[in-house]
């Protein structure tokens, strides 16, 4: 039972127990002594890592990532995760390997239509054959075995050649579908770089046009605008004001007092 509730728990295996050896300081220590020492391999990292604090007790070339090179250049290439091997060269296994009976050619490179399409004309023959010996009447003798098992061994064996023929070809249909996905995506990006581009224009045509309304706005208030008051009108302001002070007092008015009167006047008609 505890066994059963641990597995409900774990549903992965745990990772081995030297991962936390892969800390950044670790690390660098493994980078310093491959610097200082490159190809002494039986030099004592303690010696080299002197100036150093924090060497582990454990050899630090523990660290090192596994040769690929020298995995591949063996026979049957393989690497261990969690206790359990892996082949490099991943490979289904075909049917002659299997102890089955192969009726197609084991080399990918021979076209294996003519033996698959005989195969599948086989098929149906030995099945409408297998009905006719299902239909007629049993065989008293007991010791003769039934024609129509023979018929089902047949066609047990030409099934399994189809089944492993179309199996051998996933690989392949899965790289066509990849490469026809990634060709629909290609395209589905290019039509939404068109519709954003034609987007831009349109907006882009957008601003100029109000770019352009706006300008003319500008042109036309400025057309419209009333002339601003200039200095050549204060004389007759002052005029106006001198003639008032003169007919009003019946003398000569005080030049300060005109100058004042004036320019009061003046600011009230320009604002």
């Amino acid at each position: 039972m505890d066994d059963e509730e641990a597995e409900l728990r774990n549903p992965f295996p745990s990772p081995p127990s030297h991962y936390v050896k892969y800390t950044s300081h670790n690390l660098n220590l493994l980078a310093l002594l491959k610097e200082r020492a490159p190809d002494d391999q039986n030099a004592s990292q303690y010696d080299v890592l002197r100036d150093q604090t924090d060497i582990p007790e454990w050899p630090l070339t523990q660290l090192e990532k596994p040769r690929v090179d020298w995995i591949i250049d063996e026979p049957d290439p393989y690497y261990e995760v969690y206790g359990e091997r892996w082949p490099l060269k991943d490979s289904m296994p075909s049917l002659g390997e299997m102890g089955g009976l192969q009726l197609y050619p084991e080399d990918p490179s021979v076209d294996r239509r003519p033996a698959l399409r005989s195969a599948l004309r086989s098929l149906l023959v030995t099945y409408s054959t297998m009905t006719k010996s299902l239909l007629a009447p049993a065989s008293t003798n007991a010791d003769v075995p039934p024609e129509w098992g023979r018929h089902a061994e047949w066609i047990d064996v030409m099934a399994q050649n189809i089944m492993f023929a179309a199996n051998e070809l996933r690989p392949i249909q899965a790289r066509a579908s990849l490469e026809g996905m990634m060709k629909r995506q290609i395209e589905l990006r290019r039509e939404e770089t068109v519709t954003l581009h034609s987007k831009c224009d349109s907006l882009e045509a957008k601003l100029a046009e109000l770019r352009a309304v706006a300008h003319f706005s500008t042109q036309t208030r400025v057309a419209n605008r009333e002339p601003t008051p200039s200095a050549s009108n204060i004389p007759n302001s002052r005029q106006n004001s001198i003639g008032y002070a003169a007919q009003s007092s019946g003398k000569p008015p005080d030049r300060e007092a005109i100058d004042q009167v004036d320019v009061l006047r003046w600011a009230e008609e320009v604002n």
